[in-house]
């Protein structure tokens, strides 16, 4: 057996690399070729044995081992097993050092080692490319996990990580494809990127409660597992976490995470269910997109933001709660996603981003609530199945394509507050009957109303300027009905509207003014610039109010 050594002393004397007889004793020596000096401990620096099984000698020349440099036994493709003799506190360089080879780098026989309990460090790249590695034991003294130590162990079903190590440094554990499932002690604080993606066969992962972040693509690409355990005391989860987690089926972020990363679980297509903690203030850009089979969504009122193409292509989704912390839905956040029905977008969200719900064919009922300012270019284009929309009077831009090819599109009134309307904003709503303005006539940009029916018209209120007989093409109506002469006839309440000849009126009732849920009650439409309204049901409430809207 043959070593390249190196002495190290104690006092930082300089590291001279040796080649030592085997019946050397402790004192200066020289060869042809190097300087000899003798100090207290060794290093192995090389391995030029013909490989097979190799027991490390505890000590050479009298000498103690108590490391194995990096590159060691790099590529020592002949070499089964090793066994670390006790002493050895260190293998391979630096923990987060991931540029020097490993220690056993490249060993594509190795199927066993034994490595001993004085052991604390285990540097990078350490048994990156042992392929034929199957089980490793981690003693009870390593501290942390160093970068890539694990990576490409391709036979590796298992590992148990001892309550020794505090961190778990990015890509240990990458490419091991047969590992099937981890337990993260709590005693580990941190777990880098990369620590465990690529692990195809890895099930089921159950992290400690002592980790506080998740690193960029832990898990990425992990596609059979199909069970997450996140302790309580994870903050972040990084970009791109989850991933391609395409088994996944359920996750419930504890309380404890504040930010969801971008990409955290992009692509999980199998994931049903998730249950968001309240105190997540960030979902990212991608956060979920392409989650094919998640159903139903609730954002807590904790968050404040949804990134761009949050939800994107969630095609399953039917339902969303947007929770009243969230003041920006971001561009394409809910693009695609084809069964969602409807979506009530809250007071806190002032900025509705471009393609927010571009292409949601089955969104037939939205509420813009009163402080959205701005609606996206293609906010809700070929939401073919929306065939009403309210426009409140905090909006001030309706963007290009806004509404484009809203094909069952019916009614649109538009708040008081709107001064721009983009280009193409209403083309190809083929069904569109009536456009309500509640304000001046705002600017247009081109081809607003482009190929919609001939049978539309715009209707203005009265005491607005800036109308002519015409607007965007479409003619113009004053929208000016007034209920007249209440009266009880054949014990039936009514009385009679009158305005603009052929306006279409919708009559709505309450109960209570101090907390009104208004119901319509009946729609008229004015022959001769009058219709009389009567409601059969008046004495079934001890009060009854009324109110005159458009369809």
């Amino acid at each position: 057996m043959r070593f390249a050594i190196a002495c190290v002393a104690r006092l930082l004397a300089p590291l001279l690399l040796l080649a030592l007889s085997v019946d050397m004793q402790a004192q200066y020596h020289y060869t042809t070729n190097h300087v000899i000096t003798i100090t207290d401990v060794i290093t192995i620096t090389d391995y030029t044995g013909p490989g097979g099984d190799v027991t490390i000698p505890p000590t050479i020349g009298g000498l103690p081992v108590t490391s194995i440099a990096s590159k060691a036994f790099l590529n020592c493709t002949n070499l089964t097993s090793v066994t670390i003799p006790d002493g050895v506190t260190s293998i391979g360089s630096g923990v987060d050092d991931w540029c020097d080879p490993g220690a056993f780098q490249g060993c594509t026989s190795l199927t066993n080692v034994s490595i001993p309990n004085s052991v604390t460090n285990l540097g990078g790249n350490t048994f990156e490319g042992c392929r034929s590695l199957t089980t490793v034991t981690i003693p009870n003294s390593v501290t942390s996990l160093g970068y890539y130590s694990f990576c490409g162990c391709t036979s590796l079903t298992s590992v148990t990580i001892p309550n020794s190590v505090t961190r778990i440094w990015g890509g240990a554990f990458q490419g091991c494809t047969s590992l099937t499932n981890v337990t993260i002690p709590n005693s580990v604080t941190n777990i880098g990127e990369d620590a465990f993606s690529e692990s195809t066969r890895l099930s089921s992962v159950t992290i400690g409660n002592s980790v506080t972040s998740l690193g960029e693509q832990v898990f990425y690409d992990c596609t059979s597992l199909t069970n997450v355990t996140i302790g309580n005391s994870v903050t972040n989860i990084g970009y791109g976490a989850f991933m391609s987690c395409t088994s996944l089926k359920a996750i419930t972020l504890p309380n404890s995470v504040t930010n969801l990363g971008d990409q955290a679980f992009y692509n999980c297509a199998r994931l049903t269910n998730v249950m968001i903690g309240n105190r997540v203030t960030n979902i990212g850009n991608q956060a979920f997109y392409n989650c094919a089979r998640l159903t139903s969504v609730t954002i807590p009122d904790s968050v404040a933001s949804l990134g761009d193409f949050a939800f994107e292509g969630c095609i399953s989704l039917t339902n969303v709660t947007i929770g009243n912390g969230v003041a920006g839905i971001g561009n394409y956040a809910f693009e695609g996603c084809t069964s969602l029905t409807d979506v009530t977008i809250p007071n806190s969200v002032t900025n509705l981003g471009n393609n927010a719900f571009d292409g949601c064919g089955s969104l037939s009922s939205v509420t813009i609530s009163n402080g959205v300012t701005s609606i996206g270019y293609y906010a809700f284009c070929e939401c073919t199945s929306l065939s009403s929309v309210t426009i409140p009077n905090s909006v001030t831009i309706i963007g290009d394509s806004a509404f484009l090819e809203c094909s069952s599109l019916i009614n649109v009134t538009i708040g008081n507050s709107v001064t721009n309307i983009g280009n193409y904003a209403f083309a190809d709503c083929g069904s569109l009957a009536g456009v309500y303005f509640q304000g001046n006539a705002p600017s247009l940009g081109r081809f607003v109303f482009q190929s919609d029916p001939n049978s539309v018209y715009v209707y203005y209120l009265p005491g607005t300027t800036g109308w002519g007989s015409t607007f965007g093409g479409l003619p113009t109506v004053l929208w000016n009905p007034q209920a007249q002469n209440p009266v009880v006839r054949a014990n039936q309440f009514g009385f009679t509207i009158a305005g603009t000849t052929n306006l279409t009126v919708v009559v709505e009732a309450c109960t209570n003014l101090v907390n009104p849920i208004w119901s319509p009650v009946g729609t008229n439409t004015l022959v001769g610039g009058s219709s009389n309204f009567s409601d059969s049901q008046w004495t079934n409430d001890p009060a009854r109010f009324y109110r005159l809207r458009s369809p």
